[in-house]
């Protein structure tokens, strides 16, 4: 999509395409939660969204009163829980289109249109044991394999390594619990070593590996999912047994 200003740009007057297939559905936005300096999580009433599987994602499409669309794919951070409603968890990305409109003007009550589930391949449905490698807004769909766990009451092994820029940049740093492990690249607390993932951060998730192994998840830019399923590889984690979702 091209760079620039937002063209959605009046508050409430998204609509919903005539033409639109079936399969698209209309959201409500109804509650913005900010998480750091530069995203926040965004609520969505969806009456008819069938559910979905940890890990999956959505398809995103605003259209303004021109007819002019702008599509993106989001993965879905919330744990499916039945109620109608999900969450997304997006960065504001410098002239990005739709972040941007989210983030500057978007207001409880907007709707725009969804469709999904989508991808069953980075899916997790909490019968295996797992091991999630993020970076920046590469934890949203963890997260979402995170809060599954925690309201199912899994005992399946469920790690978590994070890595941010800092503690101010870490997405959700509230929630996070022992599964998870954060790195930080350019800042960090006192005594805390900073840098990029190495391979002294996954040695001791895979000493644990619980027995049959674990099956990986890696979700980050290109450049941070090759590097990390490079590490994976090196300690042993079978290439067919790493699942990985790039954005950028």
């Amino acid at each position: 999509m091209p760079g620039g200003a937002p063209r959605f740009a009046v508050p409430g007057r998204i609509a919903v395409s005539e033409q639109a297939e079936s399969v698209w559905r209309t959201a409500t936005l109804t509650e913005i939660r900010p998480e750091t300096p530069h995203a926040a999580t965004f609520r969505l009433a969806v009456p008819g969204w069938a559910g979905h599987l940890p890990g999956q994602h959505l398809m995103l499409r605003l259209t303004a009163e021109d007819g002019y669309t702008a599509q993106r794919h989001y993965s879905i951070a919330s744990a499916p829980d039945g109620s109608g409603h999900i969450e997304l968890t997006l960065d504001r990305v410098p002239d990005g289109e739709v972040s941007g409109w989210f983030h500057t003007v978007a207001r409880p009550g907007d709707t725009f249109e969804v469709r999904g589930p989508l991808s069953g391949f980075f899916a997790w449905p909490g019968d295996r044991p797992a091991l999630l490698l993020g970076a920046g807004s590469g934890v949203v769909p963890l997260m979402s394999m995170i809060r599954h766990h925690r309201a199912r009451g899994l005992d399946v092994p469920l790690r978590m390594l994070v890595s941010a820029r800092g503690p101010g940049e870490l997405i959700y740093s509230a929630e996070l619990g022992a599964e998870t492990t954060p790195v930080f690249t350019r800042s960090a607390p006192t005594g805390t070593p900073v840098g990029r993932m190495t391979a002294a951060h996954l040695a001791p998730l895979m000493a644990e590996r619980p027995p049959g192994g674990w099956e990986a998840y890696v979700c980050g830019s290109n450049g941070f999912a090759e590097h990390v399923s490079r590490l994976l590889v090196r300690a042993g984690q079978p290439v067919d047994r790493i699942r990985i979702e790039r954005f950028g």
